[in-house]
């Protein structure tokens, strides 16, 4: 039988961060708990999964304070080089575009992943040399709510038009396209990230929308 494997690309909420009642708040869910361990015990037999979430993780942007190596443009292409060959690449990037500090709006964030988009698929870390195909999940609405909040300041408001931004540019590049806001809603404690049920719901419907993919 055939293995196909999966490499989601993506931030805090693909590393597993538990939501932050404070700044220094370091706690991390067990593995079976992250949404991709979920969307792969959902899959089964025949996947392998393969979790990328780097917390502060960006589309394409050097973190003035958090670093260089926070940019997902910097990193995407070790990482297809590392993981190969890959039939399936999931983006899941945005979050931390609606910092503060990078002053971007909708569009610009779904450029970002845009352009995520475009090197995989000019890459050949696909099965034969080929590109992988690739998906791309919209994360949902933040809420500029305790420690994260200032970080964020502004961030509510732009992540409100992600749906709408990133829906235009799954139609306009064809990528397949789920929007994470119809499943699941951030936590109430930062803002940001998301509590254990989400987590669950979140992996059962990308494993659904993988399925699709594939035709399974």
């Amino acid at each position: 039988m055939t293995t196909r494997t999966i490499l989601c690309f993506g931030d805090s909420n693909t590393h597993g961060t538990i939501p932050m009642p404070s700044i220094d708040a370091s706690g991390r869910f067990a593995h079976a708990a992250r949404w991709p361990s979920v969307m792969a015990g959902v899959l089964g037999h025949g996947y392998e999964v393969i979790a990328e979430g780097h917390p502060g993780r960006t589309t394409a942007h050097d973190d003035p304070i958090e670093g260089k190596n926070r940019n997902g443009m910097r990193m995407i292409a070790a990482l297809l080089e590392t993981h190969l060959p890959l039939d399936l690449v999931i983006i899941k990037l945005g979050t931390n575009d609606l910092k503060y500090r990078f002053h971007l709006n909708a569009t610009d964030v779904a450029f970002g992943v845009e352009n995520l988009v475009k090197l995989i698929r000019a890459s050949t870390a696909g099965p034969g040399g080929t590109a992988p195909r690739v998906m791309v999940i919209c994360p949902p609405p933040l809420r500029e709510i305790g420690d994260l909040g200032d970080i964020f300041a502004g961030g509510a408001s732009t992540s409100q038009g992600l749906s709408e931004a990133f829906a235009k540019m799954a139609r306009r590049i064809k990528v397949p396209l789920l929007d994470a806001g119809d499943h699941i809603a951030v936590s109430h404690v930062d803002g940001v990230h998301y509590e254990a049920e989400a987590q669950v719901v979140l992996g059962m419907a990308v494993a659904e929308a993988v399925q699709a993919e594939f035709g399974n």
